[in-house]
């Protein structure tokens, strides 16, 4: 089990822990060979991470510790894996809890072993760990979390950082090597149950009826990712045939493609493959599986806005009259197909999956129905499945529709899915173009990007108060968000980088450029702000 450095005491540099935060995350480089790019993510710093974690689930789970506490071990197809799998297993035994390794997984699943109830499978575990950095370049890796209670957030990822740095002071004291981890750790199959689980929501809702998918042609591309298993282990056991299906292997070099359902080079080789087999959809994951799209018989891609809008047609069957809650980006054409066609309420909150999932949990808690949480990335949530963001469980609400269609006589395939989103109202112009904020620029006066992005932001909103051709919008909860000529636009701050995102969407190029205009004239003054992108896209 010892890692093959286990001869060898590694050099230990200095880190700064919080640097490795990501939100609701901890991302790092875990391969050394990308210029600029050193490895943060050593073994010491994860095992100390590991570590933090178990001190932060013994005082989380205090009243509990009359037994021992187990940790379930997670990761995709990325090639640090192994070597993480095992810091992490040591870090969480040197604490005096037990781990489980799952091996190659995917980020829901691991959610879900703290719910699961089978002794079988050591579950429920009491805390879970996924080795991901989703969609990022080969070199980088990270860390999610989780307890029953669902991910962790972002003050808990600081809190296990800050005492990750504490417990990595120790090992630059008094030295560090690598050690064996504890007779504690077992290793599980538990990615059988997950998808079992799947296979049996299907069959549930169409009846029970063994092969529900009986003759459907369905095509998954995992992106040498993790999400391989959805063709053998879901679909072919719902009777479906998945021949066609690509890039399934996990190979973290991630030689086809990037597997993220908002590539567009992804989304291209999905297409495809659908067209050239015939197929009745496809099916597109992301690297650990917590985000998905699909695509019609007809080529269409189902993502983005109009995977949103399928699912909330879905869900508003389900529950009428409820509540879908969306990222900041979602188009105004959305809104009135959620409230107008559907009769839901479209609530538009900020960017960030963890954001969206937690509005829609703090609205139900205020009386608020909500059943829906999606980003426009891919990510969705669903009250039914504990709030958890799983791009494979999206897909099985699409495949119950079909199933269920087939149940009561209708043979036309993924129509049915593409005639709910029908009348959705899809701009003819969209396009984000991304202004940076110079961090050594002498105009920040010293202070962090964010502070002058806010006050670029604050400028523009008093910029468009003083133009009768533009419309703020009347409830927004990030950046400013501004109609006219025919279309709309946002610019907020990224949630993470210094960086002011610039979403336009319009009936024409014309009017995106209008637009454009309006926010180019707004921020001309901070010398700060690179420009360029913008400049570029108004010039005649």
């Amino acid at each position: 089990m010892a890692a093959s450095s286990a001869t060898t005491v590694p050099s230990l540099d200095k880190v700064d822990f919080l640097k490795l935060q990501n939100g609701s995350d901890i991302r790092g480089v875990a391969v050394a060979g990308v210029e600029g790019e050193p490895v943060s993510l050593t073994e010491p710093v994860t095992e100390a991470i590991a570590a933090a974690f178990a001190a932060w689930l013994l005082d989380k789970k205090k009243a509990d510790t009359s037994r021992q506490l187990r940790v379930s071990i997670g990761h995709d197809s990325r090639i640090s894996a192994q070597l993480l799998q095992d810091a992490v297993s040591r870090g969480i035994a040197s604490a005096g809890l037990d781990v489980v390794q799952y091996g190659l997984a995917s980020t829901p699943a691991m959610f879900n072993s703290t719910l699961t109830k089978d002794d079988a499978f050591l579950c429920p575990v009491d805390g879970a760990i996924m080795i991901t950095a989703s969609h990022l370049p080969y070199n980088r890796n990270g860390f999610k979390f989780f307890t029953n209670a669902g991910g962790l957030g972002k003050t808990d990822i600081k809190d296990i950082l800050e005492r990750a740095a504490n417990i990595y002071s120790i090992f630059l004291a008094e030295g560090y090597s690598v050690k064996k981890a504890s007779a504690s750790l077992k290793k599980v199959d538990y990615m059988s149950v997950y998808t079992s689980d799947l296979v049996k929501a299907v069959r549930k809702a169409a009846g029970n009826i063994e092969k529900p998918l009986d003759g459907f042609h369905i095509i998954v591309d995992a992106g040498n990712g993790a999400g391989g298993f959805f063709a053998a282990k879901v679909l072919e056991h719902l009777g479906a045939i998945t021949a066609g299906s690509q890039f399934l292997e996990p190979d973290g070099m991630f030689p086809n493609h990037i597997p993220n359902p908002e590539d567009k080079a992804a989304m291209k080789a999905i297409t495809q493959a659908v067209l050239d087999n015939k197929a009745d959809l496809g099916i597109i994951f992301d690297t650990d599986v917590d985000r998905s799209a699909a695509v019609d018989s007809t080529g269409r891609e189902l993502n983005r806005n109009r995977l949103i809008a399928l699912m909330s047609a879905i869900v508003l069957e389900e529950h009428p009259g409820t509540t879908i809650v969306t990222d900041s980006v979602t188009s105004d054409g959305l809104t009135s197909f959620i409230e107008k066609k559907l009769g839901g309420k479209h609530h538009r909150f900020k960017r960030g999956y963890k954001n969206v999932i937690d509005e829609a949990i703090r609205l139900n808690s205020v009386g608020k129905e909500s059943h829906l949480a999606i980003e426009t990335s891919g990510h969705g949530a669903l009250k039914e499945n504990h709030w958890l963001d799983d791009g494979a469980y999206l897909m099985v609400k699409l495949l119950n529709k079909l199933a269920s269609a087939r149940a009561s006589g209708r043979g036309d395939g993924s129509k049915v899915l593409t005639d709910l989103v029908d009348s959705l109202e899809e701009p003819a112009f969209a396009v984000e173009l991304r202004l940076k904020i110079n961090q050594s620029h002498p105009d920040l006066k010293g202070g962090s990007f964010r502070d002058y992005g806010e006050v670029v932001l604050k400028h523009l909103d008093n910029h468009i108060a003083s133009d009768p051709k533009l419309q703020k919008a009347p409830v927004n909860y990030e950046g400013v968000r501004v109609s006219g000529y025919g279309g709309w636009f946002l610019l907020r701050l990224s949630l993470h980088d210094p960086v002011l995102p610039l979403n336009i969407e319009t009936p024409s190029h014309e009017d995106a450029v209008k637009l454009g205009l309006e926010v180019a004239a707004a921020v001309k003054e901070f010398q700060a702000l690179d420009t360029s992108a913008l400049d570029k896209f108004v010039q005649p």
